[in-house]
């Protein structure tokens, strides 16, 4: 009797738990209305885009200005990692995420109209790439496949050190950024960290 009771009730829990992971709402991977929102959509490629996607220069994008045509524009991302809107001039677009630039115009705008209503649209990405250059055995550009590369990952995507490679004083370029990196450090035992993780458009250099 004991062993049915128990078998009951473990088959209770288990359909409960099933039920409960059914009803479970989805989590969204963007976010679209007023001015505490912005939407990003997927790419020309067809691949859902979310909220942490990093802008890269090439990005297409489109921003909506709520009731201003005007301030409307459909542009792209510069090499230099800017936009360029009418009264707030150059706006830092690459590395940030869309959300991130639409609170940046959202809050330059506030000198010039009250509450102002920013949307920004992925409309394409550009390749999201890295740069490996330097002591390398094939320095060039690669591409960033699931979007997460380490930087142990980049060197040995460039077939690893060549002898006189200098590894203690790796850097990494990311805009106006410069980052340090020491390989023996990130595979000694003793001292291992997380593995740097690079965005798109960085530049690891090996001297």
């Amino acid at each position: 009797m004991k062993t049915a009771t128990f078998t009951a009730l473990s088959l209770a829990a288990l359909i409960g738990s099933a039920a409960a992971q059914t009803t479970q709402a989805p989590v969204p991977v963007g976010t679209s209305g007023a001015a505490a929102s912005a939407t990003t959509t997927s790419s020309a490629s067809g691949a859902a885009s979310s909220a942490d996607y990093r802008l890269t220069a090439g990005d297409k994008l489109r921003i909506d200005v709520y009731k201003d045509a005007q301030l409307s524009q459909s542009l792209q991302i510069r090499p230099d990692g800017k936009i360029t809107l009418p009264l707030i001039g150059d706006v830092p677009a690459a590395g940030r995420t869309s959300i991130e630039l639409r609170d940046a115009i959202a809050s330059s705008l506030t000198d010039y109209m009250k509450n102002p209503t920013v949307t920004v649209i992925v409309v394409e990405t550009a390749p999201q790439v890295i740069y490996v250059n330097g002591e390398v055995s094939k320095p060039g550009v690669y591409t960033l496949g699931n979007g997460r590369v380490s930087v142990l990952q980049a060197i040995a995507m460039a077939g690893g050190f060549t002898d006189f490679a200098d590894k203690k004083n790796i850097r990494i370029l990311r805009g106006a950024q410069t980052l340090k990196f020491n390989y023996k450090d990130a595979i000694d035992d003793d001292n291992r960290r997380q593995p740097l993780q690079l965005q798109a458009g960085d530049t690891v250099i090996v001297k």
